[in-house]
């Protein structure tokens, strides 16, 4: 669906919920959405209000606004991106990030709208060099399936994947097209990863693969899934000159009138989105991270309540309000299986985070003319 196309439908009324999400990924970094189809998803689900965050970019948030005026939904914008800690004291320390350590996934909420091109202009640089390490792990991924008669090409199978920036879940997808290509059958499928390639393949995803014919739509999504949490260490190659500095992240945000966000990620037992092994992450240091992030000028925390659980939520929301951070909720929109809709905010407990998402709708307004009152609004 094109913007010009939403503005010409005729909209059913739909009914409008207390549920909120700021964290949509567009076709701007990894998702099977445009910003216009985002915000149509994000309405049709029923969403109160919703906030764009792509990977490295800001490119589809000008669409995203205009998407969410024409369909009389609230909406904010904001970036995701990785930051090197190297320079921190929680260096060696594996962080948000599953695959590198010393790295850390943080994002800028409440960008002032005037400043759009400004947040995307100074992550340009980043995607060029983000680009150079993805043809390399092209390559890696190559030397693995070569053997079995699979190859890829970075600018013919990967790009066309991505309006702007591309991430490893690109390359992994360029292959789950190509083994699909490949295998005739879903259990063909399972049975190429497993036998041949190697890949551990959990019950849970290998029920979801199978059932394609049930939703065809979710069958690429569902093997990049398993690739990502059995493949990425084979053909990682760590990044550098992408990341930039935290301070640099810091500075670039108070520059430009946003809101830094650290993004609490915690110890995962299982994945909600298939894509992540049981790992530690920061909860053994929880503490110590929010000390280091509130020394380098971080406003808030956001988290994703469906994915930690209770002990884990109750942990972060105290430490936050014990060390004056902002809290920022929504959930991860890179698949089509995924939900818009987190039925956690029916929790009253939770209700702080339903009313963070219109604080966000007001800071983005305000700061255009008034910043220093903008960001009393998240003084906390």
């Amino acid at each position: 669906m094109k913007l010009e196309e939403l503005k010409q439908m005729s909209l059913p009324e739909i009914k409008r919920t207390h549920y909120i999400n700021n964290h949509i990924h567009t076709c701007h970094s990894f998702s099977p959405y445009n910003p216009t189809e985002a915000v149509w998803a994000a309405c049709k689900s029923g969403l109160a209000t919703a906030g764009i965050v792509d990977h490295d970019t800001t490119a589809g948030a000008h669409e995203f606004l205009a998407a969410g005026k024409a369909i009389g939904l609230p909406v904010t914008v904001g970036a995701e991106c990785r930051v090197s800690m190297e320079k921190t004291k929680l260096k060696g320390r594996r962080l948000n990030n599953p695959d590198q350590l010393s790295v850390a996934y943080v994002v800028m909420h409440g960008i002032p709208h005037e400043n759009i091109d400004k947040v995307d202009a100074f992550f340009a640089p980043y995607r060029d060099k983000r680009n150079q390490r993805n043809r390399g792990m092209i390559g890696n991924i190559n030397r693995l399936t070569e053997p079995f008669g699979i190859t890829l090409d970075f600018e013919r199978d990967v790009l066309p994947l991505s309006v702007t920036t591309v991430t490893e879940r690109h390359l992994l997808f360029a292959l789950a097209e190509r083994i699909i290509s490949r295998c005739q059958t879903p259990a063909e499928v399972v049975s190429f990863l497993r036998d041949v390639m190697g890949v551990a393949v959990p019950p849970s995803a290998e029920a979801n693969i199978l059932q394609r014919d049930s939703h065809p739509d979710y069958y690429a999504y569902d093997i990049l899934g398993v690739l990502k949490s059995g493949l990425v260490e084979k053909i990682y190659i760590p990044a550098a000159e992408e990341l930039p500095d935290v301070m640099q992240f810091t500075d670039m945000v108070r520059k430009y009138g946003g809101i830094s966000a650290y993004a609490y990620l915690g110890d995962v037992v299982s994945s909600v989105t298939g894509d992540k092994k049981a790992q530690k992450f920061e909860d053994d240091y929880l503490d110590e991270l929010f000390e280091v992030i509130g020394s380098y000028g971080f406003d808030a925390v956001t988290f994703m309540p469906t994915r930690n659980t209770p002990a884990q939520l109750d942990r972060v929301m105290s430490l936050c309000e014990r060390n004056h951070f902002f809290q920022i909720s929504g959930e991860d929109i890179n698949s089509p299986r995924q939900k818009f809709v987190c039925p956690a905010y029916d929790d009253p407990k939770f209700a702080h985070l339903v009313k963070a998402a219109y604080t966000l709708i007001e800071y983005e307004t305000l700061a255009q003319t008034d910043l220093a009152s903008a960001r009393a609004l998240i003084r906390v």
